[in-house]
């Protein structure tokens, strides 16, 4: 994207007048009329402090003399506006380009970039990283909050974290991260999960009595594993954390259900592939940023906000309403509880009611007016409105 340079007009001061030795040049031609102007009141039928610049005037100093355009009763004239060129005042500033940051120039390869994720090396997260920036370092993080303070702190280009899975739904920690922390969605990126089942060398399934993976990953497997043998499950926080610890402890009746990448990491065997429920599992990433980039109009983007709303009928309605009005498409809803103002107490009755924030995904990009009508629209009678970010939309192939 070639950089958007910032508009600067030229001053374009009035002529000079031509001089000529003749001194009858010199003075003002009789077919010229006087200009007469006025200061008015609140009363605009009589004017008030009469300015007139009459043919008998003095000839005025001008900029090509070094001096400002002044008359004779010393009120500044403003240069003459050249045709075809708009005056800067008369711009919305919303439309004026802003200057390029780091997430829009960046290497589309990520070369160079440090991208973190939540988990151990051989993670999910990590494979959906190096989907989204193929060159990039990983940075492995603990926790998901982790993740979302070194981007924050500048440990940390970019973060690559989960939001949503095809089977087990939303992940709500990330939700609640998103207005923990000033960052912005800058992209997203869908990955095809294939557990597998993983054991230490030697170990064959009839051994297993244990199976041990995050808590998504084992419901997402829980009838394949049952048609195994395989009874008892054993959840920890991270899938590649998981077979870690099965092959640091040489485990023989316990395996571990996480990606082909993590048994080439630690050593373990594949004992079965895609031994999720579904075949059709699709995790949802989302691509984090200090700075968003600017949003386009020649590609799919979606827009996510999140916003609260009054109590009362009909609300949500009304506020999902501006987007269906502009035909504006939503491909995702979200409620989360809010933190802040958890309870709310009803003012004709004593009924303490949850508080909810909503999440919401626009399949739009906030480059078009319409969305930005939409969102204004909406803050009109929304109690918090925040645009998360507007980024483009993943339209490959899991």
């Amino acid at each position: 994207m070639a950089p958007t340079a910032c508009l600067r007009l030229p001053f374009l001061p009035a002529r000079a007048r031509a001089r000529s030795a003749n001194p009858a040049a010199t003075s003002p031609s009789p077919s010229r009329l006087s200009l007469k102007c006025s200061a008015t009141n609140a009363d605009s039928s009589k004017p008030t402090n009469p300015i007139s610049i009459s043919p008998a005037s003095p000839p005025r100093a001008t900029v090509a003399d070094g001096v400002e355009s002044v008359d004779v009763n010393g009120l500044r004239r403003p240069p003459a506006p050249a045709s075809g060129l708009t005056v800067p005042g008369a711009r919305d500033p919303h439309w004026l380009p802003r200057p390029l940051t780091s997430a829009d120039v960046m290497d589309a390869n990520g070369k160079g970039l440090k991208v973190a994720y939540q988990g151990c090396p051989g993670a999910y997260s990590e494979a959906a990283a190096r989907k989204a920036y193929p060159n990039c370092e990983t940075l492995p993080c603990e926790h998901f909050d982790t993740a979302f303070q070194a981007v924050q702190n500048w440990v940390a280009d970019r973060a690559v974290l989960p939001l949503e899975n095809s089977l087990g739904g939303s992940i709500h920690r990330n939700y609640d991260l998103l207005l923990r922390h000033s960052l912005h969605i800058v992209g997203e990126v869908r990955l095809a999960v294939r557990h597998c089942l993983l054991a230490n060398p030697g170990v064959k399934i009839e051994n297993l009595k244990s199976a041990m993976s995050h808590p998504q990953a084992l419901a997402q497997c829980e009838h394949t594993l049952t048609e195994l043998g395989i009874e008892h499950r054993e959840a920890v926080d991270d899938t590649a954390g998981a077979a870690k610890f099965v092959a640091e402890q040489m485990l023989q009746d316990t395996g571990a259900i996480a990606s082909s990448l993590a048994a080439k990491l630690y050593g373990l065997d594949v004992l079965a592939e895609n031994i999720q429920d579904d075949k059709d599992n699709v995790t949802r990433f989302m691509m984090l940023a200090r700075e968003p980039i600017i949003p386009r109009t020649d590609k799919p983007f979606k827009t996510s906000i999140v916003f609260s709303l009054e109590e009362g009928p009909g609300q949500l309605f009304k506020a999902l309403a501006v987007f269906a009005l502009r035909e504006i498409n939503l491909t995702k809803i979200e409620s989360r509880p809010h933190k802040e103002r958890p309870l709310r107490v009803s003012d004709d009755c004593l009924l303490k009611n949850f508080d909810y924030l909503f999440y919401v995904d626009l399949e739009a990009s906030m480059a078009d007016p319409k969305t930005q009508n939409a969102l204004g629209n909406l803050k009109e009678f929304a109690t918090f409105l925040r645009v998360l970010g507007s980024y483009p939309a993943d339209v490959n192939e899991p």
